[in-house]
């Protein structure tokens, strides 16, 4: 289930950036409970990014859409911030940040 759960974050993208919300290190945290429901803590790039009342959402429709999970909630933080650090070498790859 596991597997599953991050190919769905991975089909999840910031509209701003081509790179999927896994790879850019958007996603904090994922619990996944006895009863298959996951909670994932994750943020955005900024603070006042365009799509933060709808990339949640998004995030939780995927999510749930993988066999065996029972519900999906995903919050949003800005602790710690994001950064480019946050990034996966495959994300910096994406965007010729290395």
């Amino acid at each position: 289930m596991t597997d599953g759960i991050i190919e769905a974050l991975k089909s999840v993208y910031d509209p701003e950036i081509p790179v999927d919300i896994y790879e850019l290190g958007l996603i904090y945290k994922v619990d996944l409970s006895d009863d298959r429901d996951v909670a994932i803590e994750m943020t955005l790039t900024a603070p006042g990014c365009p799509v933060a009342g709808e990339m949640p959402g998004w995030v939780e429709e995927a999510v749930r859409k993988v066999e065996g999970v029972r519900s999906a909630r995903a919050e949003l933080t800005f602790d710690p911030p994001w950064d480019a650090s946050k990034m996966s070498d495959e994300a910096k790859l994406a965007l010729n940040m290395f």
